[in-house]
């Protein structure tokens, strides 16, 4: 079953509006009031509002110069085609391709009148006017996708948690039938989380959109160190006893993702596995060397997976996943 999206409705509803004014003030080529207010509708607000401003300089260039080649050569097919010929590159070296399809409009009804005049000047501004503004007025409210970007934060943090149990349970057990599935789904979703933050930032630009934008770019550095120390893990012997003793760091981090910032408390934890290893015997063959470096790069790949959300959480919070209010806004997450 087919879904009528927000943008669509907007377009549908400012075109009809857009042509109703236009035609109440008698204007020629009311239509295209309505064909104006659709190029305009875009996706956020900040591009639709740039949209229209493009839109509005190239509709005026394009009739300056209909005006200058029609009067000049005449109303004839061949000049439409110097007239794009020189228009469009025009366009396009202010910047403003967005425009082309609204200064088209206009120019195919210039020649279709076969005259111009100050009345189909004004008759024209008064179009393109019509249509930017209703454009405007419909692009003045844009629904937030906060609590979109909230499910996104649920569903990253719960694949995080999944993923660090995981490695738990190799290191404990020395094997696994874990299919992966969580590390394509978490890739896929931070993705898709931070071009939907990206457009709220662009429509509502409060700080609260900016600091969620910020903890996707934050959980995309933690999770491209989760996929480095995956091969090491992989590496360690379970028998060992620092295997069991980072399961058991892995498990307390994975049960530590929730609201709030105890960065502190793990990085510490840390740097108390780092002097452990440094006291013990030093290797005696290859197999022990390999270990010990598995398990230097394991904690300063996990300092650096724990700076990078204590950075974070020194920036104004994001809101909770598990706070259902659109008011109250705390650190997602602490790691």
């Amino acid at each position: 079953m087919f879904k009528i999206g927000y943008r669509t409705i907007k377009s549908a509803v400012g075109a009809g509006v857009a042509i109703a004014i236009a035609q109440s003030l008698h204007l020629d080529f009311y239509a295209g009031a309505g064909i104006i207010t659709i190029l305009c509708i875009k996706q956020t607000r900040k591009s639709s509002y740039e949209t229209a401003w493009e839109r509005f300089l190239t509709s005026v260039i394009g009739l300056i110069i209909s005006w200058l080649i029609f009067e000049n050569f005449g109303y004839h097919p061949w000049t439409i085609t110097l007239l794009l010929l020189i228009t469009f590159p025009v366009m396009v070296g202010l910047k403003a391709k967005e425009g082309i399809p609204a200064a088209s409009v206009i120019i195919s009804h210039l020649y279709t009148l076969q005259h111009i005049d100050w009345h189909v000047i004004v008759n024209e501004l008064g179009i393109i006017v019509i249509g930017i503004l209703v454009a405007f007025i419909a692009n003045s409210y844009m629904p937030s996708s906060e609590k979109k970007l909230l499910e996104y934060q649920r569903k990253i943090e719960q694949n995080f948690k999944r993923i660090f149990r995981e490695m738990a349970i190799y290191l404990r057990y020395g094997e696994s039938n874990w299919d992966g599935k969580e590390l394509m789904e978490t890739a896929e979703w931070i993705k898709e989380a931070k071009e939907v933050a990206l457009h709220n930032i662009e429509n509502h630009s409060a700080e609260e959109e900016k600091a969620m934008y910020r903890y996707f770019q934050m959980r995309e550095k933690q999770f491209e160190i989760m996929e480095r120390i995956m091969p090491t893990v992989s590496m360690l012997n379970h028998t060992c006893d620092q295997s069991q003793q980072i399961a058991g760091f892995l498990e307390e981090l994975a049960d530590a993702i929730h609201p709030g910032n105890t960065a502190d408390i793990y990085l510490e934890r840390l740097e108390q596995m780092k002097r452990e290893f440094r006291e013990q015997p030093l290797p005696v063959d290859r197999i022990e060397f390999e270990t010990r470096a598995c398990l230097y790069f394991f904690v300063g790949e996990m300092k650096r997976y724990l700076i990078i959300k204590k950075a974070l959480s020194k920036k104004k919070a994001t809101p909770d996943s598990s706070d259902k209010s659109t008011t109250k806004k705390m650190d997602p997450s602490p790691n």
